[in-house]
């Protein structure tokens, strides 16, 4: 279960921000975004700064529910339109903390492998799910564009959360970590400015 500091996430923060910072960042990752889907992202970002936001997917405790909870509230789902709620919730959060707070997620028994996993899923069944309506589908590329990137977009939402002030830079042992796991091509290129060179098979860092 994971624990989001909410205080972390400053009020002066706004959508221009992250307008901006989505820009300089996908830029940077060289991770081409259809416009309406990158509008998706700055909404999202920006709904998440509001505790109003988070309150969907905390349970009576004040905590964010575990993926597989919200998961298994998409199955129990009493109609389609609920299932797809539910599951378009799961994709966002488990973007929004893949990226913008992975480092909560060190050493805990779940890691971001497991939320890539879990966010690509959910996009893609959101997805499959608006496919049945001619008018949606133009809705349904951005879901399909969030399942295909979901990987480079936790690279894009991690800048994100360090121009913001978020996270450490310092962490060269968790961004060998992330690259190990998910073949973020971000954290190899933190490595190799910092001299290291990683090496699929490896166990250590090689300077």
């Amino acid at each position: 279960m994971t624990t989001v500091d909410l205080s972390l996430i400053h009020t002066v923060t706004v959508r221009e921000h992250f307008s901006t910072a989505l820009q300089s960042a996908a830029r940077n990752q060289d991770v081409a975004l259809r416009d309406i889907t990158s509008t998706y992202l700055v909404n999202l970002l920006t709904d998440y700064c509001e505790t109003s936001a988070l309150a969907a997917v905390t349970d009576a405790n004040q905590q964010i529910k575990p993926l597989a909870t919200l998961y298994g509230e998409a199955l129990e789902a009493p109609t389609s339109e609920h299932r797809r709620r539910t599951l378009q919730k799961l994709g966002d959060l488990a973007l929004f903390i893949s990226g913008i707070f992975s480092d909560s997620l060190n050493r805990k028994l779940v890691d971001v492998d497991y939320y890539i996993g879990m966010g690509e899923a959910a996009y893609c069944c959101v997805y499959d799910s608006l496919q049945v309506d001619a008018r949606a589908k133009p809705l349904g590329a951005v879901f399909a564009e969030l399942s295909s990137k979901f990987p480079l977009l936790v690279d894009v939402l991690t800048e994100i959360s360090e121009m913001s002030g978020l996270k450490s830079r310092s962490d060269l042992l968790r961004s060998y970590e992330l690259w190990q796991k998910t073949g973020s091509q971000r954290a190899r290129k933190q490595l190799r400015r910092a001299g290291i060179v990683p090496f699929v098979g490896r166990t250590g860092l090689t300077h």
